[in-house]
């Protein structure tokens, strides 16, 4: 079920001209993750809207954390999101939930998000993986399932439902036995 998680008090602009007061929402997803989108309701005239999932997470706590972490930037970033293709729905007096769901995801080789690591686990791993270990204590889940992802350790549906202490372990074990696929990558990078 989608709830509101955090109601913003502050507001953000549109290119369309309005204000909008944002709400970070989630609920779950069929396999039991948890998932968040921004809805915008505008301020005056005009129609509530929606971003495209903007993040997913092992639980509601997790979920919670990332709600509560969004700035004002981050906020108008998801505004320019959601106008980009804006999902119309009857407007609500009650602050609710307008959703079930984020807007589908939009399919466009510029829209794709890419894993953008942190740091390179082969080259701190090169200092001696007690470095390594201490980097990679240092990192949210997010920034370790990055890792993850960029270099090839374990497939999105696995880094998605892992732990921190889980990634770490896919992120030493890659590195300790580097495969030639997670080779050529450490090469590009």
């Amino acid at each position: 079920m989608a709830e509101v998680l955090v109601a913003f008090t502050t507001q953000v602009s549109g290119r369309d001209g309005l204000r909008y007061e944002p709400r970070a929402c989630g609920g779950t997803t069929e396999d039991g993750l948890y998932e968040g989108w921004i809805e915008f309701v505008p301020i005056g005239d005009g129609q509530p809207m929606r971003t495209p999932r903007e993040t997913l997470q092992p639980n509601r706590a997790d979920l919670v954390y990332w709600a509560t972490g969004l700035t004002q930037a981050y906020l108008e970033g998801a505004l320019g999101r959601a106008l980009a293709e804006p999902v119309v729905v009857e407007r609500e007096r009650a602050v609710a939930v307008m959703f079930d769901g984020p807007a589908p995801p939009r399919v466009t080789s510029t829209n794709a998000r890419q894993p953008l690591p942190v740091l390179n686990p082969f080259e701190v791993y090169q200092q001696g993986e007690s470095v390594l270990v201490a980097e990679l204590g240092a990192l949210s889940t997010g920034r370790l399932r990055d890792i993850v992802l960029a270099f090839g350790f374990a497939s999105i549906g696995a880094a998605e439902r892992a732990t921190a202490a889980e990634l770490t372990t896919m992120i030493l074990n890659g590195v300790r036995t580097p495969s030639a696929t997670i080779g050529e990558l450490r090469a590009e990078s």
